[in-house]
């Protein structure tokens, strides 16, 4: 039975040259053959995790009308609240059955893309949701460069392409609510229908219940379970563009629990390039032409967002 990859980022982070080129090998191997890998250790501390999980379920559990507030249908809702039943996968005209919450990135005044991000929303209503999802936001950012540069060297581009693209970049961290799935029309419609992440890579910190799964290349519907502790990595398009497909942007989706009175929390940080970052395929991966014609980051991420019902 085929099995997602599980690879400690430890050893990359705080190993030797070989455990390195060991890491390199086997997150590109992993991300080629799959689209996802498992992270076993990290530098997230799971105390960050743990705390934001608490907050999360406080917010969503307060009303409506409440969590409305926050609710911006401008710049494609790239920050604060969306509501139930709002986002749907691309080519789908079926809302998932979920709500969420964007957390982006604080820029300082002198960034060049002050004032072209959204500005963060803070919910009143729950105490330190500021600050917890502030410092998680960070911790995930960080190691999300230590993963790109590891990447990059199986790419074989330059030492900081990958840092200097995601510098000051419109990253997302997501935290979603899947409610109880009873009296909602499971017939036609599931936690988050089959889809492709925009970004270059997402994490995925251990969510709070199972349902996740990944299209393998047989067709069929492979589980991705993880346990506490353990972060879930896979690409996205931007990634797949630039890479000419060598590491492919991999179908996934959250299918309706077995308890219909079960809910579902999970928290994607969705890693983003800087809105200008060139997105035309790497000179390592043209191969016999790329497949994709250039665009920036910022205009691909407005397109996408329009095609799932977000702008």
């Amino acid at each position: 039975m085929r099995q997602v990859p599980e690879l400690s980022l430890l050893s990359y982070v705080n190993g030797s040259s070989t455990d390195q080129v060991k890491f390199v090998d086997q997150i590109t191997t992993g991300l080629k053959d799959y689209g996802f890998i498992i992270l076993n250790d990290h530098t997230v501390a799971q105390e960050k995790v743990d705390r934001a999980y608490e907050l999360v379920q406080e917010f969503f559990a307060l009303p409506v009308d409440v969590k409305n507030k926050y609710h911006q249908a401008k710049n494609g809702r790239q920050r604060g609240y969306t509501p139930f039943q709002t986002e749907h996968a691309k080519d789908s005209k079926t809302p998932d059955l979920k709500e969420f919450w964007h957390v982006g990135r604080e820029l300082l005044a002198s960034s060049p893309y002050k004032g072209e991000y959204p500005e963060n929303e803070w919910p009143t209503e729950v105490k330190e949701f500021k600050k917890t999802f502030l410092e998680l936001y960070s911790a995930m950012d960080a190691s999300s460069v230590a993963l790109l540069e590891a990447i990059g060297r199986g790419l074989d581009v330059p030492e900081n392409f990958f840092k200097d693209m995601v510098n000051d970049g419109n990253s997302i961290l997501r935290i979603i609510h899947y409610p109880p799935t009873k009296g909602q029309d499971t017939k036609n419609a599931i936690r988050a229908a089959a889809h492709e992440d925009i970004n270059l890579i997402t994490m995925l910190v251990g969510a709070t219940a199972s349902g996740l799964q990944l299209l393998d290349h047989d067709g069929t519907w492979l589980d991705v379970d993880s346990k506490p502790g353990q972060i879930v990595v896979d690409t996205g398009d931007m990634m797949s563009r630039l890479t000419n497909e060598i590491l492919p942007s991999t179908t996934h989706r959250v299918i309706n629990p077995d308890n219909d009175g079960s809910a579902r929390y999970s928290m994607p940080y969705f890693v983003h390039p800087h809105s200008r970052a060139d997105l035309t395929c790497l000179p390592s991966c043209v191969g016999k032409g790329a497949k994709y014609p250039p665009i920036t980051a910022g205009d691909f991420l407005t397109q996408r967002l329009r095609e799932i019902g977000l702008y």
